[in-house]
């Protein structure tokens, strides 16, 4: 395997003992990127996820007192899935983040980008549309969407990223930014996702995730497997793809693939 340290755009691996420990690191991570692109009056797109790991980002970042230092209506959110469920469903990502930290700052209602839930009116196929047209209005001259400053991803047991599961067709889409996911082998069987293309397309992607059960997962996404058999190997950042993970998920993670600096 190739280090790490090879180029800015190269995957690296930052290790904490505990998940509490981790998420302290990815949250004061988080809050550096936040001032750093808003303190010149630049608006930041960031991508959340679901699990108890990006719920435990987003509490670390509202209970650290450096998150006074950003000036939160510069900050945009977005969701890369969320599941098709009613508004009020702690299922949902939303639910989760609003609880862990969105309630807890001063952030404009309407820099909250959610997907539209269930008992919103709109259908599955409906609600990955509205998405894909609210996500145009911030669009960039490369694509309809935003280029996330940060883009969060959790990695399930099997390498799944987002809602892309493997060897599934929605892993290989390229021509959309959303899509509607049936039959979903993680229940609720009915989310919205991102693609690859509008995830890729983030400046830094940073990847969450702790357990022994993940090491696998972890294993692969890093040696380089085929992406459409495990999704998180293909999750890359323009400028930075970090894999921040805790002990027991790093159990098989070369030393020399170990970033202490970042």
């Amino acid at each position: 395997m190739m280090s790490m340290q090879a180029g800015s755009a190269e995957k690296r691996v930052v290790v904490e003992a505990t998940p509490a420990a981790l998420a302290a690191r990815v949250a004061d991570r988080f809050l550096t990127r936040l001032r750093a692109r808003t303190r010149n009056g630049k608006v930041a797109h960031v991508a959340l996820t679901g699990g108890s790991m990006g719920g435990a980002v987003l509490r670390a970042t509202a209970e650290s007192r450096r998150a006074r230092d950003v000036d939160w209506s510069l900050v945009h959110f977005w969701w890369g899935d969320e599941r098709f469920v009613a508004h009020d469903d702690v299922d949902r990502n939303a639910v989760q983040a609003r609880a862990a930290l969105l309630d807890r700052i001063d952030v404009p209602a309407e820099n909250i980008h959610e997907i539209a839930a269930a008992d919103s009116g709109l259908d599955l196929e409906g609600a990955a549309e509205a998405y894909a047209a609210e996500l145009a209005r911030f669009g960039t001259a490369e694509h309809p969407w935003p280029s996330f400053a940060v883009c969060f991803l959790g990695v399930g047991p099997d390498g799944h990223i987002a809602s892309l599961f493997p060897d599934r067709a929605e892993v290989t889409v390229t021509d959309a930014a959303v899509l509607a996911v049936r039959d979903s082998p993680k229940p609720p069987p009915e989310r919205v996702t991102l693609t690859r293309p509008a995830l890729n397309a983030s400046k830094r992607v940073w990847l969450v995730l702790t357990g022994a059960d993940k090491a696998s997962a972890l294993g692969l996404a890093l040696a380089g497997a085929s992406y459409t058999s495990v999704p998180a190997a293909g999750a890359k950042g323009r400028k930075r793809t970090v894999f921040f993970v805790d002990e027991a998920a790093a159990s098989e993670v070369s030393p020399d693939l170990i970033d202490q600096a970042y």
